[in-house]
């Protein structure tokens, strides 16, 4: 018998790869990756050209766990989080990567916040 989460995590991967053939940060307009395990959302800015992190966030810092909020709150100030972020790097227009998953809950939050922030996509 096939394992159902192997199988779920397989298709997300297929389907992050499909969209990746498509997708592609430059130093103009980088990729904003998002990844959401079931505890936890990681958003991270990438210039797919030289293959660097610009600038990241997770509900994994400090000032996200002591404020106590949980899902889409904590997507919602990711978001916001990464959106000021961005703008002290100089960062105004990006291409948005959701990873395979639905646009969807955490990773619409994440996507909304963002553009409330400043950031264009």
């Amino acid at each position: 018998m096939v394992n159902s989460a192997k199988q779920k995590r397989d298709g997300r991967i297929r389907r992050h790869n499909r969209l990746r053939r498509k997708i592609r940060g430059s130093v103009d307009r980088p990729r904003l990756a998002v990844f959401r395990s079931n505890r936890n959302i990681y958003a991270q800015i990438i210039d797919d050209d030289k293959g660097h992190t610009l600038v990241a966030a997770s509900s994994l810092e400090e000032e996200i766990r002591s404020s106590g909020v949980k899902g889409i709150e904590a997507a919602e100030q990711i978001g916001q989080l990464l959106g000021q972020r961005a703008k002290a790097a100089g960062i105004d227009s990006i291409v948005f990567d959701r990873g395979g998953l639905k646009y969807h809950g955490r990773v619409a939050a994440v996507a909304d916040a963002a553009r409330e922030a400043g950031l264009e996509f």
